[in-house]
């Protein structure tokens, strides 16, 4: 019968493929590097494989090690909630968190995994709702905390990121090019729709109102389409999608704050613990290397952030 791989040397076999480096790994897991070289011998000799190779001052995975790290990361998490589902100090109890859709598709996964990893007692309710209706339901304390659109119209919240707001049509079909632009946009109290209509008033540009929806889904749809060019923040970007920018002749559209709301309905412990995997969540958020149309087959650098995206450029699916 094969012995079990040993958790504590997967742990400090992740901080050396993290970090790079048998010294700094050895200061995260508290131990010598005598003692990290020995680990990683005996977790060779049990997997019958080597892990590293140098380069230069590094220590790369090698193709094996790479294999391995999969595994190791998937041990240690469950590992981790394993522990957790049996901490009777965990929180307990139930916690409803509002969204709009526009940030669900981008945002929701990775704050509910962190949660819910951490806190697995905690049940997590979701509602997808405009920013004017989630501030009208933390109110009512029909919500408990809220991912929102900062506007001066609502109630301050908490902002923990900013987004650039752009111009985006389909990059298979030139209908941006119309002398009467079609809009696809939120409904008249949107922020977005009203930023929109305030740039293209002070250019003199002629518009109309093609679709109205509180929806991201269906306002994607009409460009994808190529129906209509649509207002959507650098988070909502989808493959498809072509940018447009001053040399399109779109004048330049604000940034707005993405803000948390906290209701006051639950104990504070739970509300400060979600908000905090909150900010963690979107501090960490990478945004997708985009693709140029003329190099739409080259290789993608998935974690590198992106903080303003060029026109004729396609965005990666995430």
């Amino acid at each position: 019968m094969n012995a079990p791989l040993d958790l504590d040397q997967l742990q400090t076999f992740t901080a050396i493929a993290d970090l790079g480096s048998f010294t700094r790994a050895a200061d995260k897991v508290n131990k010598t590097q005598s003692a990290v070289s020995m680990q990683m011998r005996r977790l060779e000799e049990r997997v019958s494989k080597a892990l590293f190779e140098r380069d230069g001052r590094t220590n790369r995975l090698t193709e094996d090690g790479e294999r391995l790290l999969a595994y190791a990361r998937r041990m240690l998490q469950l590992n981790n909630e394993t522990i957790a589902a049996f901490d009777d100090t965990q929180l307990q109890g139930h916690i409803r968190i509002g969204t709009p859709d526009d940030y669900a598709d981008r945002f929701l996964p990775e704050i509910m995994a962190r949660f819910s990893r951490s806190n697995p007692r905690v049940e997590l309710s979701v509602v997808c709702e405009p920013t004017v209706n989630l501030d009208e339901m933390i109110r009512k304390g029909q919500l408990d905390i809220a991912l929102v659109t900062q506007c001066d119209e609502l109630r301050r919240s908490e902002v923990v990121r900013s987004e650039q707001l752009l111009w985006v049509t389909s990059a298979h079909h030139n209908v941006h090019e119309e002398q009467v632009l079609p809009l696809a946009v939120g409904r008249p109290t949107c922020i977005w729709r009203a930023a929109a209509v305030d740039v293209l008033d002070s250019m003199h540009h002629d518009y109309r109102i093609l679709f109205t929806s509180w929806s991201a889904t269906v306002l994607a749809a009409a460009v994808l389409a190529g129906l209509a060019v649509s207002i959507l923040p650098e988070c909502a970007l989808r493959p498809g999608m072509r940018v447009l920018t001053e040399a399109d002749g779109f004048g330049r559209l604000p940034e707005f704050g993405i803000g948390i709301m906290r209701g006051h309905t639950k104990p504070s412990a739970i509300v400060d613990a979600l908000a905090q995997h909150i900010v963690e969540s979107l501090d960490n958020l990478s945004m997708p290397t985009p693709v140029s149309m003329t190099q739409a087959s080259a290789p993608i650098l998935a974690n590198q952030r992106l903080r303003q995206v060029r026109a004729t450029e396609l965005v990666p699916g995430w």
